[in-house]
């Protein structure tokens, strides 16, 4: 039994394509077989397609219930653990390792044998990295259960990139509060996707550790403005922000001081390098490229 959470997310509905099988071209395709089954936890069953709901057995409520959470990991083998976000928390913590707290004392009780988390980079790191630490100690609440795990760390995500199509489109700009001539990985979500799927149908291994996904090549964010005008063929430039104008416009757009903060304090971890500590290996090095990702996914949401 493959338990998954957030199945209608941007990556755990990738993650459940995947071990369905449901894939597009050149993704690696998971299968299950005849042996196992798939449960998934999802507060709104309704998001999910009725092809995947005729194939998964859900469980309505949110996955930081404690008795949601203690049906769902009953008979589980493995999990695929990701804290949700919540702009409106009134800590960081409360996000991550205060919505886990109920899951690992099922992982405990129900006998769970292995979890896949979503995690970040920065183990090692010093100083507060808001949201990063807060995931970094979440990683540390679900080791502590004896459980195995296998903490996904994670750049930033190349996904990221939609949340300023109209910008791009309407002005040929993107901002972000990191200089633009700092290079650092960056991370495709299917890629994601690929490597938990592959854990989560993986019965061999167990302990705990960290299993970096780095994409294919480092890059900064002006290099991302030049293959963006090329791909787009239409110019784009990257504009720094200030991190304290970007917390303020946060908190604007109703994100709570707290998790605003946690945002800054991470932009400015990585602004520092946090994301290049973590060397790059050829395990590690993920095939998506952020080329191919334009193409693919950015191109359509731009000219849509």
């Amino acid at each position: 039994m493959i338990v998954i959470t957030a199945p209608t997310g941007q990556i755990g509905r990738q993650v459940l394509d995947i071990v369905l099988g449901d894939v597009p071209d050149g993704v690696p395709d998971g299968v299950l077989d005849g042996g196992e089954s798939v449960r998934v936890i999802a507060r709104d069953p309704s998001r999910l397609s009725p092809r995947v709901r005729e194939r998964v057995e859900v469980v309505t409520g949110s996955h930081g219930d404690p008795d949601v959470v203690d049906e769902a990991f009953a008979g589980a083998d493995s999990v695929f653990w990701l804290a949700p976000p919540n702009p409106r928390a009134e800590r960081v913590e409360d996000v991550y390792v205060d919505f886990s707290r109920p899951a690992c004392d099922a992982f405990k009780r129900r006998g769970v044998r292995r979890v896949v988390g979503i995690s970040a980079l920065g183990r090692g790191v010093p100083g507060n990295a808001g949201l990063v630490s807060a995931s970094l100690a979440m990683d540390d609440l679900i080791a502590g259960t004896g459980v195995g795990y296998r903490a996904l760390t994670l750049p930033s995500f190349m996904d990221n990139t939609l949340r300023q199509v109209e910008a791009i489109r309407s002005q040929g700009v993107f901002f972000q509060p990191v200089a633009g001539d700092l290079k650092a990985p960056t991370c495709a979500t299917r890629d994601i996707a690929a490597v938990a799927a592959g854990l989560l149908l993986d019965h061999s291994w167990s302990g705990q550790g960290e299993v970096p996904v780095l994409g294919p090549e480092d890059l900064s964010f002006e290099d991302m403005a030049r293959i963006m005008s090329e791909v787009l063929g239409r110019p784009v430039r990257f504009q720094y922000v200030p991190v304290e104008s970007f917390r303020d416009t946060l908190t604007r757009r109703g994100m709570s001081e707290a998790m605003a903060q946690g945002m800054a304090d991470m932009a400015t971890a990585k602004d520092r390098g946090l994301d290049n500590a973590e060397p790059r290996t050829p395990g590690a090095t993920t095939p998506t490229t952020f080329r191919q990702w334009c193409e693919e996914i950015l191109k359509p949401a731009v000219l849509a």
